[in-house]
């Protein structure tokens, strides 16, 4: 018992986080949640920015694609029957190919040009969501190609390709819970694929890093219960529109970070 209490202390040495240092860490990952419940994406892009300060990207995603993997199937269980399992399938080989190609590059890339990368990625993804505010005209069936592909790389690269699924379904189909519980069963699909990989490629060998998913698990069922309650009170628009500011943000902190070297 004594060996098992002073290996468990080894691997909190090992993350180096002082209490502030978790205060914020759980923060983000509690408001990353409670985003997840009220819009069906987001987390790394809410987490992300708080996390990176403590971790290296390539630890990040890993880490919160685990809280994903939960989060999604709680969130798809109560709308299963809604889900459109003709664009699931058009989209779930593309998502696949996207994943693994993202997981290559995450391994494999400077944290730098990640941290880069991301910067640029939370930017692009903020402007167009503040851009572009008339629903999409309906698309062809062949818009999942790229759309599968790119939300699949994405999240494996960033934690967040489920608004490229959101642009998509809204543009095939004209029932809100349809697209809502589709989009819900697509992240699932994601997270098993992106979790697959991480294993495959010996990414959960990583001790510390699977004591830390446990350690963050009460902030994400913490902030997914107050996203649910608060979905009934708020504009889910209104909220989107708030939180997508905040990416925008956090982007342009993160090129900051990326030019000071």
């Amino acid at each position: 018992m004594l060996t098992s209490l002073a290996a468990l202390s080894g691997v909190f040495d090992q993350l180096g986080l002082t209490p502030l240092d978790w205060l914020f860490i759980e923060g983000g990952v509690i408001a990353a949640y409670l985003v997840f419940a009220i819009a069906g994406f987001g987390t790394a892009l809410v987490a992300g920015p708080v996390l990176i300060h403590f971790m290296p990207l390539s630890r990040i995603i890993p880490l919160l694609v685990m809280l994903d993997f939960l989060a999604a199937f709680s969130h798809l269980l109560p709308s299963r029957q809604s889900v459109v399992r003709a664009e699931l399938l058009r989209m779930v080989p593309c998502m696949a190919v996207g994943c693994t190609l993202g997981v290559l590059f995450l391994l494999n890339l400077k944290s730098d040009v990640l941290l880069l990368m991301m910067g640029l990625f939370l930017i692009g993804y903020s402007i167009y969501s503040l851009a572009v505010k008339v629903r999409p005209t309906q698309l062809s069936a062949g818009w999942s190609i790229p759309m599968g592909t790119m939300g699949g790389l994405f999240g494996a690269l960033f934690g967040s390709g489920g608004f490229l699924y959101a642009i998509y379904l809204n543009g095939r189909l004209t029932d809100k819970t349809q697209a809502r519980a589709t989009q819900n069963a697509l992240i699932s699909c994601s997270t098993i694929v992106r979790l697959s990989l991480f294993v495959i490629t010996g990414v959960y060998a990583q001790v510390s890093l699977l004591v830390m998913a446990v350690c963050l698990l009460p902030a994400m069922l913490v902030g997914s219960w107050i996203g649910r309650r608060l979905v009934m009170r708020l504009s889910r628009e209104m909220f989107v529109r708030l939180v997508t500011w905040m990416v925008l943000i956090s982007g342009i902190t993160l090129i900051g970070r990326y030019l000071a070297g």
